[in-house]
């Protein structure tokens, strides 16, 4: 289902967002982000507190072929997971980096091109769409995705590279 919804602090609201929602499980959430990936032209910004779900982890190094700027910052739990897609990721050339500076790093958050922002409790894992009881949100607003940018940035500046095993 798609939603209009205003956005703003101020009254009466300023600005529209388009939004997707999506439930796990099988609520079709790998696939609404593998098709936002896909459709990604500029840059793609990822926190994720677990990474393990390899359709999504395929998309973003797909884009990253493309010509897409990608970077992704993972919690340092990513850095021990057996099945974690970090090396994944950085084998093909991602940036990946750790954020270790939180006792945990527990952002699930893609921002696509500077205008979609993904969330949601959804964790990027094959267990979050198969098992799980999780949400999803695609929100298509240049102004919320601002915000998240910039949240972005302030983690990637204490955050570590990650070189792979």
């Amino acid at each position: 289902a798609v939603y209009t919804v205003l956005l703003s602090s101020a009254w009466p609201p300023q600005s529209e967002a388009q939004i997707e929602v999506f439930f796990s499980p099988h609520g079709g959430c790998t696939d609404a982000i593998v098709k936002a990936l896909g459709h990604a032209k500029t840059s793609v910004l990822v926190q994720a507190y677990s990474f393990t779900s390899a359709p999504i982890a395929k998309a973003v190094v797909d884009a990253h072929k493309r010509g897409v700027q990608v970077r992704v910052i993972l919690d340092k739990s990513q850095r021990t997971e057996k099945y974690s897609s970090a090396d994944f990721l950085a084998h093909a050339g991602v940036p990946v980096s750790i954020d270790a500076k939180h006792k945990i790093a527990h952002n699930k958050v893609m921002v696509i091109d500077s205008s979609t922002v993904i969330t949601g409790s959804f964790n990027f894992t094959k267990s979050a769409e198969e098992g799980n009881a999780e949400n999803l949100l695609i929100i298509h607003s240049p102004e919320l995705a601002v915000k998240y940018v910039e949240n972005w940035k302030i983690h990637a500046e204490h955050s570590e590279p990650y070189a792979g095993k």
